[in-house]
C-alpha cells in the first residue's frame, strides 16, 4: 500500500453545544489503503480481537460517514454489559466520504469499495475472520464481499442494503449517454452558512434524528472552507450516475456463496416506493434473499432507513444476541 497524494480533510471541529456525549469516544485510525489516505473510526484495540470475539467492522452508506455508527457502538456496549466496554470496533469512511481522501477520479466504481474493504481487513485482521456490518450502500457492499470472501466473515449484518431494481439490456445505451453527459458538467453539493445549519439539514433528512445526535454528527459530516461556509465531506463526483446496469443474477451469485449467518434488519417505517416506485419493493427483495443459506430477519419498530440513528438501543439488542 502506498501513501496518498490527496490530503485528507482536517480533524473534526468541536461539536455544537448540547451535542450527544459518547459512551465510548472514537479514536482516529489513519491507514494507507490502495494509494489513498483512509480515515477509520476506532473503538477499542483491534489487536485485542480473538476468535470468539473478533473485530467488528461497520461500513456506512452513500453520503454518510463512519462516525454515524457512534450511537450504535454505545448502545451495543450497554447491551453487552461489562464485556461490551472493550469490544474492538472500526468504522471506515469510504473513499471520497468523511475524512478519507477522494479517489481523484471523476467517477466511483462499486468494486473499489470491495477492494478497499479487503485491504482494510488485510491490515487489521489478516489471520482471523471478522464480524461485518453494512448499512444501505454499505449493506450491498458487505453482501457482495461476503460472497467473494466467505472465509473472512464470521457473522454478517445487512442494515437495509436492498440492492437495486433489475436493469434490462435496453437501458444500457441511455445510462451510458447520461454518464457521458454528466462527465461534462461540474458536480457540487450545497454548502451551509453555519454548523448549526448542517445539523438542521441532518434533521430535515431524518425527522427522527434527535437534536443532540445531529449536533454531534454535524462536524463529522462537514468542514469549514476557506470562505467560511461549511462544506459536506463528500466528493461531488459521487453524484454521477453509474453507467453500468445492475445485473441482479450476478449479485445473487455472490449472495449464494455467503457462508456466514446473516442478520437482515429493516425499519418498519421505511418506504421503498419513495425510492423506486413500483419498480422494486420489499417483497421482491425477500425473494432474492432466499438464495442466502442462513438468514435471521428483524423488522425494527419506530425506525426508518437510518435505523442505527432512530433505534440504536433496540438494534443493539438484536446485534448483541446475533453476534453472541
Amino acid at each position: 500500500m502506498t501513501t496518498d497524494t490527496h490530503p485528507a480533510p482536517p480533524p473534526a471541529p468541536t461539536p455544537l453545544p448540547g451535542a450527544y456525549a459518547p459512551r465510548r469516544a472514537p479514536r482516529a485510525l489513519p491507514l494507507a489503503i490502495r494509494g489513498l489516505a483512509y480515515h477509520l473510526n476506532q473503538w477499542g484495540d483491534p489487536a485485542q480481537a480473538r476468535a470468539g470475539r473478533p473485530l467488528l467492522v461497520m461500513v456506512h452508506g452513500w453520503m454518510d460517514v463512519g462516525a454515524s455508527f457512534q450511537f450504535l457502538v454505545d448502545a451495543l456496549a450497554a447491551a453487552e454489559g461489562p464485556a461490551g466496554a472493550d469490544r474492538a470496533v472500526v468504522a471506515p469512511d469510504w473513499r471520497g466520504f468523511g475524512r478519507s481522501a477522494s479517489s481523484g477520479s471523476d467517477s466511483y466504481w462499486f468494486p473499489d469499495y470491495l477492494g478497499d474493504l479487503d485491504a482494510i481487513l488485510d491490515a487489521l485482521s489478516p489471520g482471523q475472520p471478522v464480524d461485518l456490518v453494512g448499512h444501505s450502500m454499505g449493506g450491498n457492499v458487505v453482501m457482495a464481499y461476503a460472497g467473494a470472501r466467505p472465509q473472512r466473515i464470521r457473522r454478517l449484518v445487512n442494515l437495509e442494503g436492498f440492492g437495486l431494481p433489475r436493469s434490462v439490456p435496453e437501458d444500457a445505451p441511455r445510462r451510458m449517454a447520461r454518464w457521458l453527459d454528466e462527465l461534462k458538467a461540474p458536480q457540487r453539493f450545497r454548502s451551509f452558512d453555519s454548523l448549526q445549519a448542517v445539523a438542521e439539514r441532518l434533521m430535515q433528512n431524518n425527522p427522527r434524528l434527535a437534536p443532540g445526535q445531529a449536533a454531534w454528527l454535524a462536524p463529522h459530516w462537514s468542514r469549514q472552507g476557506d470562505d467560511g461556509r461549511w462544506q459536506l465531506l463528500g466528493d461531488p463526483a459521487h453524484r454521477r450516475v453509474n453507467p453500468l446496469p445492475y445485473r441482479v443474477d450476478e449479485h445473487l451469485a455472490h449472495w449464494a456463496c455467503i457462508e456466514a449467518p446473516l442478520l437482515w434488519v429493516q425499519g418498519a417505517l421505511t418506504d421503498t416506493a419513495a425510492w423506486w416506485g413500483s419498480r422494486y419493493g420489499v417483497a421482491e427483495f425477500h425473494e432474492r434473499l432466499a438464495c442466502v443459506r442462513q438468514v435471521r430477519k428483524v423488522v425494527l419498530e419506530g425506525a426508518g432507513h437510518m435505523l442505527h440513528h432512530d433505534q440504536p438501543a433496540a438494534l443493539a439488542t438484536h446485534l448483541a444476541d446475533f453476534l453472541a
